[in-house]
């Protein structure tokens, strides 16, 4: 059993090392020197460690390698690439005067996303213990996310950090260094806020479309090809998009059941939890 549990944490563990190697890259480089290309170098060790996440859950369930430890060790490297590493990122990536108000605002920002991101995760371990046991609470668990994903909050944190340092920076017109703090610090704290909050987001695990298998063949590779394309040549403005959708979806979804009211039957899974 030891052997087989060395897999699924052999890959927690590589997450980890690529939030660490992150952290430690960013803390040695001179921003002044190459911006773009640190933030860059950042998201991509940030993707491989959301790559990782997504893996050694999905391997521990089909090698049936699955224990508390791993549990753990799932949690405490999410804890650092994810929410302590985005903010050590925006933090190296702005141009900030110690002791002045713009510094001291995106400290708050950053603060908080690290925070709330912990909680997060507090929280999700909770209801995971809790949902052990319980077919329904883990059919529900399958079905959405309480609360923004953590991953889901740094890789949309980060994206927004590389798309206003990018040339695709000119398309939203001039940014100057103090609106780009701003606008930073209040999406680190938007983010915070949503990872915290009882709003439902959908789980990738539950997309399921019934169409013919050749029509689903044809637009998996024109879909493919597009992102593949966008990727090579426009990353920032790709990775934004994406990730912000997810964001928005949820959005969408959660606002749709705030309307809808608790007596409708629409988007029953998204109304959002009572606090306890």
């Amino acid at each position: 059993m030891r052997k087989i549990n060395l897999v699924p944490n052999a890959i927690t563990a590589f997450g980890l090392a690529c939030g660490l190697f992150m952290i430690f890259k960013v803390s040695m480089d001179d921003p002044a020197t190459g911006l773009y290309q640190m933030v860059h170098a950042s998201i991509v060790l940030l993707l491989l460690a959301a790559l990782a996440d997504l893996l050694d859950g999905a391997v521990a369930r089909i090698m049936h390698a699955e224990s508390e430890f791993g549990f753990m060790f799932d949690s405490l490297a999410d804890a650092v690439s994810f929410g302590v590493a985005p903010s050590v990122l925006l933090l190296k990536s702005l141009f900030l005067s110690p002791g002045s108000g713009f510094s001291l605002f995106a400290v708050i920002g950053c603060l908080l996303f690290s925070l709330c991101g912990i909680l997060r995760l507090v929280r999700f371990n909770v209801k995971a213990t809790e949902a052990r046991g319980n077919p329904i609470l883990l059919a529900a668990q399958k079905k959405h996310f309480t609360g923004l994903p953590i991953p889901a909050g740094a890789l949309t944190a980060v994206s927004t950090n590389l798309l206003l340092v990018s040339p695709f920076a000119d398309l939203l017109g001039p940014i100057s260094e103090e609106s780009r703090v701003v606008i930073m610090s209040c999406v680190m704290v938007i983010l915070g806020f949503f990872m915290i909050s009882n709003w439902k987001f959908p789980s990738l695990k539950v997309l399921h479309f019934r169409v013919p298998s050749f029509y689903l063949v044809f637009v998996t590779a024109i879909l493919a090809l597009s992102i593949l394309y966008g990727i090579f040549h426009f990353f920032p403005l790709v990775l934004f998009t994406i990730c912000w959708g997810y964001v928005g979806l949820g959005w969408i979804l959660s606002g749709i059941r705030l309307i809808a009211g608790k007596k409708s039957k629409t988007l029953e899974d998204f109304e959002p939890e009572d606090d306890e």
